[in-house]
């Protein structure tokens, strides 16, 4: 499934929730549905923006991934585990939009990723932008981030899922 009907099928399945069950914070520390949405569409809007900065770079950039970036591309993506982002980057996302709002923002999302990915090919692959956890990433390694993170956060929208079917269960 590529990148686009990965963002398609997170959006079919928003219309499975209630907007009550979108909010739903489970336990202290674990994020709703809703929030799950808001950090992907806001991280893949990151990871864009990069991608647009790589193409203003001046110069080249010799320095290459981390050893943990390395493995991440190397794999294709993001280790089945849970990753815990320093305190300073973990804000919790938004809680408070509606079904609607997010299917708007997803499409948005799919529109900006086709405009800037037929850009992204042509962006000189020495000209990168450095990832705080990942090394130094070019243009393309940005565009391809966006979809290893919508599929890594799909055992977090599983567990979340079972989260409800119990809830629902006991009322």
């Amino acid at each position: 499934m590529n990148d686009f009907e990965l963002i398609a099928k997170y959006k079919s399945f928003l219309h499975h929730y209630t907007l009550e069950q979108l909010r739903y914070i489970p336990e202290p520390g674990v994020w709703s549905m809703g929030q799950l949405y808001d950090h992907l569409i806001v991280v893949a809007h990151e990871y864009l923006d990069s991608v647009e900065a790589c193409a203003k770079v001046e110069g080249e950039q010799e320095q290459g991934k981390t050893e943990f970036g390395e493995r991440l591309f190397n794999n294709g993506g993001f280790p089945p585990i849970k990753i815990k982002l320093p305190p300073e980057l973990d804000a919790p996302p938004d809680n408070e939009k509606l079904t609607e709002d997010i299917v708007r923002e997803l499409d948005r999302l799919s529109e900006r990723m086709k405009q800037i990915g037929m850009k992204a090919d042509e962006i000189n692959p020495n000209k990168k932008v450095e990832h705080g956890g990942f090394g130094w990433l070019n243009a393309q390694e940005w565009l391809a981030l966006v979809g290893m993170h919508f599929r890594h956060h799909l055992r977090q929208k599983e567990e979340l899922d079972q989260k409800l079917k119990i809830r629902r269960s006991i009322e």
